[in-house]
């Protein structure tokens, strides 16, 4: 089973120096490739130089999270690709339990392991932690996270199971499920990428899975810091173009419009608590996403042909807004399981 590690990295020479060396490490029989997205910061260049067995791909531009990873990922040649960010550590053990998991499940497109704060290893880090859902307004939360909320690891969440999305930070994927979906939409840039393809893929038949029996440590926002306000840009106007994309059934309109109400309300929530920049992107977003709807119509008319058997798993059928700042719901164990679709 040939596994190719890329790693995209755009100006993360810091953190290449301070991981790479130990993915090479835990990581026997696997390829290791550094895809480098027009870095200026020497990244390449220190790569080859320091660690010769390490592939580097180097494309022309930036090409974002999604367009980079497409673009690379052409120029390789493998079974299963894992997508590993530039900030994460990885332990012993890691890509044979990941790979483990799918073998178990010839059904299972993709696997995320347990995602744990590198500055906190005892407490689950935002991105991914410990598997991914999604709400019925769209918005994403995980075992072990909701919105900023993150919890203790106490072993709650040892288990391998089904999830709705995996996280992109660290993803073990099926190479023909990737290529079969089309890959990463490059005009989601960055952000909600992953859940995108997750939900494609859920759509094409397959399905998505977590394995506690692989760790790995990640310090978040390498590449575009949590308090960015681009990063909340490209947030909400990603939701807003993954809804309009995925969502079925006859009054799908009517939940791109609650949703953009509830937008509102948390345009104002940054306001109160004196983040106006980030209030104006949510605007940016709006503004951006209706100007694009042609695009993503045709873009959503054309997925519905690709649909088979689709297994939507772990999708909430309530608001995790309301449960969370309403309800004052902040550990997943509080939320109601009786919303979340069950596996077929």
């Amino acid at each position: 089973m040939r596994t190719a590690i890329v790693i995209l990295n755009w100006n993360g020479r810091h953190w290449l120096q301070r991981f790479l060396a130990g993915v090479l490490e835990h990581s026997p029989g696997a390829d290791v490739i550094v895809a480098d997205n027009a870095s200026t910061d020497g990244s390449a260049e220190w790569v080859q130089a320091s660690l010769p067995t390490v592939r580097v791909i180097q494309l022309k531009e930036n090409l974002g999270f999604a367009g980079g990873y497409n673009a690379a990922l052409e120029q390789v040649d493998a079974e299963r690709f894992v997508l590993l960010n530039s900030d994460v550590e990885v332990t012993p053990g890691w890509l044979t339990a990941l790979n483990a998991a799918l073998d178990a499940d010839p059904g299972m497109a993709a696997c995320q392991p347990k995602v744990l704060a590198h500055a906190d290893p005892a407490r689950f880090e935002h991105a991914g932690a410990a598997g991914g859902y999604l709400d019925r307004n769209g918005y994403p939360f995980c075992r072990g996270r909701i919105f900023e909320i993150t919890e203790a690891d106490e072993g709650q969440y040892d288990d391998d199971r089904q999830v709705f999305w995996a996280t992109g930070a660290c993803l073990l994927i099926r190479s023909e499920a990737f290529r079969a979906a089309g890959g990463f939409d490059a005009d989601l840039f960055a952000h909600m990428e992953e859940i995108d393809l997750c939900w494609r893929l859920r759509r094409m038949g397959w399905r998505i899975g977590y394995t506690s029996r692989s760790m790995v440590l990640h310090v978040g926002g390498g590449a575009l810091g949590y308090g960015s306000p681009f990063k909340t840009y490209l947030n909400f106007r990603n939701s807003l173009i993954v809804l309009m994309k995925n969502l079925r059934g006859a009054w799908w309109w009517l939940w791109i419009l609650r949703r953009m109400v509830l937008d509102l309300f948390a345009a104002i929530k940054f306001v109160l608590e004196g983040h106006g920049r980030h209030s104006w992107q949510v605007s940016r977003a709006h503004r951006h996403f209706l100007l694009r709807l042609p695009h993503v119509l045709r873009q959503r008319k054309a997925l519905a042909r690709t649909e088979s058997a689709p297994d939507l798993t772990g999708l909430y059928d309530r608001s995790i807004a309301y449960d969370r700042f309403v309800l004052g719901w902040k550990r997943f164990s509080q939320l109601d399981t009786r919303a979340f679709r069950q596996p077929r």
